[in-house]
C-alpha cells in the first residue's frame, strides 16, 4: 500500500451534531480523542429510569442519544463548542440562537431546553429508535473525559479520500466527508485500501495505532450534512455497487502520542 497522508482531522464535541475540523489532536491509549463525542442529548426518560447523573454519564448505546440518524434535521444546526471556555454556540440559517456554558447547571439547563424544543418541531425518521419525545438532558464532562462513540471499546475512525471519490463518481454529485463523520481523513491510497490496514498496527505522528475492522453503516450517511435532508440513498447505492455497506475503519490507539495535518501513516 502507497503512503498515506493525512487530509483533514475532526472531532465531535457534541454526539451527533456537528464536526469540527482540527490542525492536530492527541491520542490516548485506552481513552481515544479527548473531547469527541465527550458530550451528548439523552432522553430525560432513560436518565431517571437508570438514576444517571448528568456530568458523569457513563457510555451508553446511542439509541438512548438524540442523533442524526434518528433526527436528521439536527445536521441543520451549525454547532461549535470552545473547550477553552467550556461554550456551545448554534447556529440556524446563519443566525445564532444559542450561546451556553457547559460547565454551568444554568447553562447545560439552556443547552437541554433549546435541543427539546428543537426536537419538538421536527419530525424522527420511521425507523427511530427513540421517535416519542421526552426531554433532553446534555451529559458529558466538560474536561473532555466522558465519552459517547457509537462502539464502547475505545476505537478512533479512518476514512479515504479516493472512497468519497468514488462514492462521487457513483452518485453523481459530491459526497461531502462529513456524511461518514471520520476522525481522520486519508490522501494519497486507493479508493478502499483502508480495508486492507485491518490487523495492522502503523505509526501515526506519534502515537502507535492497529486498525481493526471495517465499519458498518447506518442511514445517517444518507442524510446531507448542512440541510439535514435524506437526499442520496447511499446504503443503497454502497450494496448494489459493492454488495455490503461499510465504508472507513476502526483502530485502537496502542501508544499515546500526537497527529496533525499531513503525518504519514507508517507501518
Amino acid at each position: 500500500m502507497a503512503l498515506a497522508t493525512i487530509k483533514q482531522l475532526f472531532t465531535y464535541p457534541v454526539k451527533g451534531l456537528t464536526p469540527q475540523a482540527m490542525s492536530e489532536f492527541a491520542l490516548t491509549a485506552g481513552h481515544g480523542i479527548k473531547g469527541d463525542r465527550a458530550f451528548a442529548l439523552m432522553f430525560a426518560d432513560n436518565m431517571e429510569a437508570a438514576q444517571i447523573p448528568a456530568e458523569n454519564a457513563p457510555w451508553m448505546s446511542k439509541k438512548y442519544f438524540a442523533v442524526q440518524n434518528d433526527w436528521p434535521l439536527l445536521a441543520a444546526l451549525e454547532c461549535h463548542y470552545q473547550p477553552e471556555t467550556t461554550v456551545l454556540t448554534v447556529q440556524r440559517q446563519g443566525v445564532a440562537v444559542l450561546s451556553a456554558e457547559t460547565n454551568t447547571a444554568a447553562g447545560r439547563d439552556r443547552i437541554s431546553t433549546f435541543f427539546t424544543e428543537y426536537l419538538a418541531a421536527i419530525e424522527p425518521t420511521k425507523e427511530a429508535r427513540h421517535p416519542q419525545l421526552t426531554p433532553l438532558r446534555l451529559v458529558g464532562d466538560s474536561s473532555g473525559e466522558t465519552r459517547y462513540p457509537d462502539r464502547q471499546p475505545v476505537h478512533i475512525s479512518l476514512l479515504s479520500q479516493a472512497t468519497l471519490d468514488q462514492l462521487t463518481d457513483i452518485a453523481h454529485q459530491n459526497i461531502d466527508v462529513r456524511r461518514f463523520r471520520p476522525n481522520i481523513l486519508l490522501e494519497g491510497v486507493s479508493a478502499w485500501s483502508e480495508f486492507e490496514l485491518i490487523g495492522q498496527q502503523f505509526q501515526l505522528g506519534t502515537a502507535r495505532i492497529e486498525v481493526t475492522a471495517r465499519i458498518g453503516r447506518c442511514v445517517n450517511v444518507e442524510v446531507n450534512p448542512q440541510t439535514g435532508d435524506r437526499d442520496i440513498p447511499l446504503l443503497s447505492l454502497l450494496q448494489q455497487e459493492f454488495g455490503h455497506a461499510q465504508t472507513g475503519v476502526l483502530a485502537k490507539i496502542i501508544n499515546s502520542g500526537t497527529v496533525k495535518i499531513g503525518d504519514v501513516l507508517n507501518p
